[in-house]
């Protein structure tokens, strides 16, 4: 894997979680994507690493989310 497919996975995932308009879990993102595991990982964290997005636990879950900023 080259390090450009991980920055266009990146993209991928983040367009994926914009648009659906909420959080999602990993098992969402695989089938939303369509990524295998080991390119939908390194895509999270390529985001992870830029602020991109969020992590929340809840119900035993683990959901990612779009990082938004407010500004005021």
């Amino acid at each position: 894997m080259k390090k450009d497919d991980i920055g266009v996975n990146a993209g991928l995932v983040w367009r994926t979680l914009f648009y659906k308009g909420s959080r999602a879990t990993f098992n969402e993102l695989l089938e939303k994507t369509r990524l295998n595991a080991i390119d939908l990982s390194s895509a999270i964290g390529w985001l992870a690493r830029e602020d991109k997005v969020e992590f929340f636990h809840e119900n035993g879950e683990e959901y990612m989310d779009v990082y938004r900023e407010n500004y005021y």
